[in-house]
């Protein structure tokens, strides 16, 4: 449920956001979820896969709980109660852009996690409407480049910290055209949860 509501609509995109699950306990959970009419699968035109949406069964109107519920797990995130993973970040990072609202035909945005010795650099290659995640160099022009640790990357995405502290107290250095830099906010959306307050402001 987490992520359809993430912007997940393929079983690939399913299985890489819920990267320990398995491909046939994957199939079982979408099956069941289509039976009850959680899930509304359609098929892709002309290709052999599908596309999985939220339907209209018992287990969709719940709706307001599922926000609070979502939202509250990844409020974990903000109270380190769980250790936060580059991959998934990447991923939701992916889903939030607007291609539509960038210069051109095609961006590159590189992210650098300074807290990390692996796996510290991560691009966004933004083309034809499409948006891929790379974690080797695609060796093209970089566009916009994001250089912080990976906590404050989250508090930024989860809107917990605005932009402009983040690079007043020196937890970020953004570099790229001005027309990008000045309004993230602009193309990179917030995440889908961020007004849900994080679980430790809220539990007693």
């Amino acid at each position: 449920m987490r992520e359809l509501l993430m912007g997940a609509t393929r079983f690939s995109q399913l299985q890489r956001g819920l990267c320990q699950i398995s491909p046939s306990m994957l199939t079982q959970a979408v099956d069941e979820l289509g039976r009850a009419g959680v899930l509304l699968r359609k098929r892709i035109p002309g290709q052999r896969g599908y596309e999985y949406h939220l339907g209209d069964g018992p287990g969709t109107h719940a709706g307001g709980f599922g926000h609070w519920q979502l939202g509250h797990g990844l409020g974990t995130w903000r109270d380190g109660r769980v250790r936060a993973r580059r991959r998934l970040l990447m991923l939701y990072l992916q889903r939030s852009v607007d291609p539509d609202k960038l210069v051109g035909d095609e961006s590159i945005v590189r992210f650098r996690f300074t807290d990390r010795k692996t796996l510290a650099d991560w691009w966004l290659v933004v083309k034809d409407g499409e948006v891929e995640l790379c974690n080797r160099d695609p060796g093209k022009e970089v566009d916009v480049y994001f250089t912080t640790d990976l906590r404050t990357m989250i508090e930024l995405w989860m809107g917990d910290v605005p932009y402009r502290t983040a690079l007043a107290d020196g937890r970020l250095t953004l570099v790229g055209p001005r027309a990008l830099t000045r309004n993230v906010y602009h193309w990179l959306a917030l995440a889908r949860f961020a007004d849900v307050p994080s679980a430790g402001s809220i539990t007693v």
